[in-house]
């Protein structure tokens, strides 16, 4: 056997261990498809420096804050996939940062009772570092009828961005909430209307992060993100409808 063939075959036995040997440490019976279907069957390791912050009980199960850091991981960090295991719509978000943008979201979400929220950080070399944490809900933040509907002249403000900047060390931290209905499709009479996809741009235009977003999101989502620098930035956002909105932070 080469020393080529040889150490393919302890890299994938090496990969199978880290699959095989990791019983779930937050024991829920949805981790199994959950691995399967959102991070297709690949090497995953529980790492207690992917940090998922959450409320204990989620007072409002419509709005319940979520803070996931890996910075811990450094620049190896290539992906952050995010998802409430016991949710109807479970997944959360796709965040790539680049270079510039620490691997690090602050959001609210809904719950439909109480669940595990997951994160799984891919690195450089092709394994899922998870984190997680469970809250307790009373239940129905995803079928509660919409708040912001029921505000007149809702559509006025719709894509109206709120933020401001922080200085956070080398860094600077990016605060905002957006004017959105969010609706995911599970209160009846009322299609998906949310969205689902955001850049986080330079001055010049290029992309320094991107967010892919669920209907699991909250109404009116807040957001936070961490930027290198002083450097101007601007936030793209673009709902399922085609609807586009832009901002300066």
């Amino acid at each position: 056997m080469s020393i080529r063939v040889l150490l393919l075959a302890l890299t994938l036995s090496q990969a199978g261990n880290l699959v095989a040997g990791e019983p779930d440490p937050l024991q829920s019976v949805m981790w199994e498809y959950h691995h399967k279907h959102l991070l297709h069957g690949e090497p995953y390791v529980f790492d207690e420096r992917v940090k998922v912050q959450v409320p204990p009980f989620a007072e409002d199960a419509r709005q319940v804050p979520v803070h996931i850091d890996a910075r811990a991981l450094g620049d190896e960090v290539v992906r952050i996939e995010a998802w409430a295991d016991l949710n109807p719509i479970p997944r959360i978000f796709t965040f790539t940062p680049g270079d510039q943008v620490a691997p690090l979201v602050a959001i609210r979400i809904r719950v439909e009772q109480a669940t595990p929220i997951r994160a799984a950080v891919l690195t450089r070399d092709g394994v899922w570092h998870m984190g997680g944490a469970k809250v307790d809900a009373a239940g129905g933040g995803c079928t509660a009828p919409s708040v912001v509907r029921a505000q007149p002249g809702w559509e006025d403000r719709l894509g109206e961005v709120i933020g401001a900047r922080f200085p956070r060390g080398d860094f600077s931290r990016l605060r905002l909430q957006v004017s959105h209905p969010m609706d995911n499709g599970l209160v009846g009479g009322i299609p998906e209307f949310f969205l689902n996809q955001a850049e986080l741009r330079d001055a010049d235009g290029e992309v320094l992060a991107t967010l892919e977003l669920y209907p699991a999101v909250s109404e009116n989502p807040n957001l936070s993100l961490e930027v290198e620098g002083r450097q101007d930035t601007r936030l793209w956002l673009r709902d399922n409808n085609g609807n586009e909105f832009e901002a300066a932070l």
